[in-house]
C-alpha cells in the first residue's frame, strides 16, 4: 500500500498528510529539492500523464495544480505495482479542491486547518471495492554466487522439511522366543519399546528382506500392505494382549435422530447444551479484545429531528466526483463518459435529433447483453431496457450535448421503478408507529423483526449491525436467540450482545439484552416468549434470530410458518448473499412460500457486497422476481458496516 500521501503548496507548506512510515517525508523533501528547487532531475511521465520520481527504493507520483499552487504526492515502494495510484491522485485532487475551495482562495490559506481524513479514507475504500487485483508484488531476482553450485533439487528448496530418505534394507529384528505354554495368563508381558516395532516375527515374510524393485509410491500387493500395517502397529507381546476384543452388536454407535423441528430425540441423553455456563463465567469470548470505537459520521448522520440515518454507499465522495465531472467544460460533442461501456453503445446517436425507437433498438440490444454479463437475469434486463426506451423516445438532445445527459436520468428512473429501495428512516417511522403510538386507544408494544436466511449468509452478524443502528436511535432492543440448532449460535449472540453493551455504555445510547433458552428448544416458542418478555419489560424492538436452513429442505422450511404465527413479526427480512448470484432468487421465492398464506417477505439485507466486484446484478434479479425491496446493504464485518441502497450508486456500478 501507500507509504505516504501529502498535499502541500509549491512553497513547501504541508496542508494535509497521511504517512505510514518515516520515509515518506524524506522522499517528498527529496522530490521538492531535486525537481522544484534545483531542477536537477527531470521526472519521467507515465502513460497516464502523471510525473514519476524515484527516491532510493520508493516511487513518487504527483500532480501539480498551478492556479492554486498545490502539489498532490503519493509515495509507495517501487517493488509494488499499484495501478490505482493515478486514479487516487486525480480523485483526491478533485475532492480536496471542491471541499476547501473557499479556504484555498484566502490569503492565509497555508495557515488554515484542512481535516481531510474522512474523505481520504472513504475514497480509499471506494477504490478498494471497485479495483480488483490492483496490488501485485513483482518478485526480485537474486543472483546466486558463482562458487556456490547447487543441484536443481537444492535450488528449489523453500525451507520446508527435508525429503524422505530413499528406501533401504530393513535390518533384521531380534527374534523373540515364543512362550512354550500357549496360555499367556501366567506370563508377564515384556515391556514394549518406545519405537513401534513388532516383538514377534511376521509370519509369511522374512524380516531381513525388502522388495527393492518396488517403485516409490506404489501400493504393492494386498499381502504386503497387510504386513506393512502390522509393522507400523504398536508393539505387543505374544498372547492375549494381541487379540482385539470383539465388540458386540448391541454396543454399536447409534446415530442421533433429529426431528423436523430441529429437536433431538429424547432417548439420547448426551449433553449438547453448553450455553449455560458455570458460576463466575461471563460468557464465551469474555477474554476477547474490546470492541473498537465506531465514529458516527463514518456510517450515518443525524437529521434535524435527531434521528440517526444510515449513509448510502459512498454517497459523499461519489456526489463530489459527480458534480466535478458535470462542471468540467465540454469543448465538443464528445466527452469522457461517466458510464464506461454503456454510453459507448449510444455514441452513434448525434445531438440535435429527436430520438425514435429505430435509433434505440440496436444500442438497447447491446445494453441488454451488457446487463446479462453483469449477472442480471434476462427478464429483468429486458424490463430495465424497456424502461430506458420509454424514457428516451421523443427526447431531443442539444447540438453539442453528450448522450449521457439524457441516458443518466432515464437509467435512474427505470432502475428506481424496479428496486424501490427503502431507507433507514422508513424503518424508524414504522417502529415509532408501533412502539410509541400517538393515538389515545393505541397500546404500545414491541416492534418485532425476524431475520431469515440459508446457512452461512451472515444472519447473526447483520442482526447485530441492525441492532447497533437501532441503539444509535436510543431504542431498548431485545435479541431472541431463536437458533437452537447450530452449535455455538447462542454463544455467538452472547458475544455480540456483550460488545454492543460496551459500545452503548461508552456512547450513552440505548440498551440491549438477550433472551435465550439454550439448545434443543422449539424456536417458535422461544420467539413468542421473547416477545411477551419484551412487552413486560418495556423493550421497544425485538430482533429474532433463526437457524439457517436450506431453502430446498421442505421439512425445515415448514417450521417457518409456525414461527411467524407465534411471533407475529412486524417485519420479516431475509439475508441474501451477493456472492451466490441468481440462486438467491430461488431462495427468496421458497422463503416467501414457506411463510404461509397472507404473509411474505418485507425486505432483503444483501450481505457481503464488499467481497464482489458488483453485487447490483443480484439485487436487481432479487427485487424483479419477488417484488420485495432491498432494505439494507452489508459491506463488512464491523457493526458500522451497514448502508442503505442508493440508486445513483447502483447505476454507476451497473453501467461500468
Amino acid at each position: 500500500m501507500l507509504d505516504a500521501f501529502e498535499i502541500l503548496t509549491t512553497s513547501g507548506v504541508v496542508l494535509w498528510s497521511r504517512a505510514t512510515s518515516k520515509i515518506g517525508a524524506t522522499a517528498v523533501n527529496s522530490l521538492i529539492n531535486d525537481v522544484f528547487i534545483e531542477e536537477k532531475v527531470r521526472p519521467t511521465t507515465t502513460t497516464s500523464g502523471k510525473p514519476t520520481y524515484k527516491h532510493e527504493k520508493y516511487t513518487l507520483k504527483y500532480t501539480l495544480v498551478k492556479d492554486l499552487g498545490l502539489i498532490f504526492v503519493a509515495v509507495y515502494q517501487s517493488l509494488l505495482h499499484l495501478t490505482w495510484v493515478d486514479k487516487l491522485i486525480d480523485d483526491v485532487r478533485t475532492i480536496f479542491i471542491e471541499v476547501y475551495r473557499g479556504q484555498l482562495e484566502e490569503l492565509d490559506y497555508a495557515a488554515l486547518e484542512y481535516p481531510f481524513d474522512k474523505y481520504y479514507d472513504e475514497e480509499l475504500r471506494r477504490l478498494d471495492q471497485t479495483t480488483s487485483g490492483a496490488v501485485t508484488t513483482q518478485p526480485t531476482q537474486v543472483e546466486a554466487p558463482q562458487e556456490d553450485k547447487k543441484t536443481n533439487a537444492e535450488k528449489g528448496d523453500t525451507g520446508g522439511p527435508p525429503p524422505p530418505e530413499p528406501p533401504q534394507l530393513i535390518k533384521a529384528q531380534p527374534k523373540a522366543v515364543p512362550a512354550a505354554n500357549g496360555d499367556s495368563a501366567h506370563n508377564t508381558p515384556v515391556h514394549s519399546p518406545d519405537t513401534s516395532r513388532p516383538s514377534t516375527p511376521i509370519p509369511g515374510i522374512a524380516p531381513h528382506l525388502l522388495t527393492e524393485n518396488k517403485r516409490p509410491g506404489s501400493r504393492g500387493s494386498r499381502r504386503q500392505r497387510k504386513a506393512a500395517n502390522v509393522v507400523a502397529s504398536p508393539g505387543v507381546s505374544s498372547g492375549d494382549e494381541a487379540r482385539k476384543p470383539k465388540t458386540s452388536k448391541g454396543s454399536a454407535k447409534r446415530g442421533r435422530v433429529w426431528g423436523p423441528d430441529g429437536i433431538a430425540d429424547d432417548a439420547d441423553d448426551t449433553q449438547l447444551d453448553y450455553s449455560n455456563l458455570g458460576d463466575g463465567a461471563e460468557g464465551e469470548g469474555a477474554t476477547s479484545p474490546r470492541p473498537e470505537e465506531i465514529a458516527q459520521d463514518s456510517w450515518g448522520t443525524k437529521n434535524k429531528q435527531g434521528q440517526f440515518v444510515l449513509k448510502d454507499l459512498g454517497d459523499e465522495v461519489n456526489n463530489i466526483l459527480k458534480s466535478a465531472d458535470l462542471n468540467k467544460p465540454q469543448t465538443n460533442g464528445t466527452s469522457k463518459s461517466t458510464f464506461g461501456a454503456i454510453s459507448g453503445y449510444f455514441r452513434n446517436i448525434v445531438g440535435g435529433k429527436t430520438l425514435t425507437k429505430e435509433d434505440l433498438d440496436k444500442p438497447l440490444k447491446s445494453m441488454e447483453e451488457h446487463l446479462i454479463n453483469k449477472n442480471v437475469a434476462r427478464d429483468a434486463a429486458i424490463r430495465l431496457c424497456q424502461g430506458v426506451e420509454a424514457e428516451m423516445i421523443g427526447k431531443k438532445t442539444a447540438a453539442f450535448e453528450s448522450i449521457d445527459t439524457a441516458l443518466q436520468p432515464a437509467l435512474e428512473t427505470s432502475l428506481r421503478r424496479i428496486l424501490t429501495p427503502r431507507s433507514s428512516l422508513d424503518l424508524l417511522q414504522q417502529i415509532e408507529t408501533v412502539a410509541n403510538p400517538t393515538g389515545a386507544k393505541a397500546q404500545p408494544r414491541p416492534f418485532v423483526i425476524t431475520i431469515l436466511g440459508v446457512n452461512g449468509v451472515g444472519k447473526s452478524t447483520n442482526l447485530s449491525k441492525l441492532c447497533y443502528f437501532l441503539l444509535q436511535n436510543n431504542y431498548r432492543v431485545l435479541i431472541a436467540a431463536g437458533d437452537t440448532f447450530r452449535s455455538g449460535a447462542v454463544e455467538q449472540l452472547n458475544v455480540h450482545v456483550r460488545n454492543l453493551k460496551e459500545l452503548t455504555a461508552r456512547e450513552g445510547l440505548g440498551a440491549v439484552s438477550i433472551y435465550e433458552k439454550g439448545y434443543g428448544k422449539d424456536a417458535a416458542n422461544v420467539a413468542r416468549d421473547a416477545v411477551a418478555f419484551a412487552k413486560e419489560n418495556d423493550y421497544q424492538v425485538v430482533l429474532v434470530d433463526t437457524a439457517g436452513r436450506a431453502h430446498t429442505n421442505t421439512q425445515l422450511m415448514a417450521a417457518l410458518e409456525k414461527l411467524v404465527d407465534f411471533a407475529k413479526p412486524d417485519l420479516v427480512l431475509q439475508v441474501a448473499e451477493a456472492l451466490v448470484g441468481n440462486d438467491s432468487v430461488g431462495q427468496a421465492q421458497n422463503f416467501t412460500k414457506a411463510l404461509g398464506k397472507g404473509r411474505k417477505l418485507d425486505g432483503f439485507i444483501v450481505s457481503k457486497v464488499d467481497t464482489v466486484g458488483s453485487g447490483i446484478g443480484t439485487m436487481i434479479s432479487l427485487v424483479h422476481a419477488t417484488s420485495v425491496p432491498v432494505q439494507f446493504i452489508g459491506v463488512g464485518q464491523h457493526y458500522g458496516d451497514l448502508r442503505q441502497l442508493s440508486v445513483p450508486w447502483a447505476v454507476n456500478k451497473l453501467m461500468s
